[in-house]
């Protein structure tokens, strides 16, 4: 199955990009830690996290990888989550949209 991919246009540096997903990450598992259990996180390397969590009982594996004017999100989804996908794609790109534009997080 071709992973859910998300692409998400910023004009910010790879340093800024990487301090507001991780001070984004650290607000996440705190908001969400009754409804998606462990968010599993780390950097592969400066440009690119790799990302497990849970919800509902299913798995999503994925990515998040800096480019020079874009973020781009991969996320495999499960069987069920599949019917969901134009939501979860809408979700990604309103909350990392919000938290690459213009106003400081």
């Amino acid at each position: 199955m071709k992973p859910l991919e998300v692409r998400v246009p910023h004009g910010l540096t790879p340093d800024e990009v990487r301090r507001r997903l991780d001070d984004a990450l650290v607000r996440a598992r705190t908001e969400y830690a009754d409804t998606v259990g462990p968010i599993d996180a780390a950097w592969e390397n400066e440009n690119r996290m790799k990302i497990q969590l849970a919800v509902m009982g299913m798995k999503f594996d994925g990515s998040v990888e800096i480019l020079i004017e874009e973020l781009l999100v991969q996320l495999e989804l499960p069987g069920m989550a599949q019917l969901f996908a134009g939501k979860i794609r809408d979700g990604i790109e309103e909350r990392l949209g919000g938290l690459l534009g213009s106003q400081q997080v």
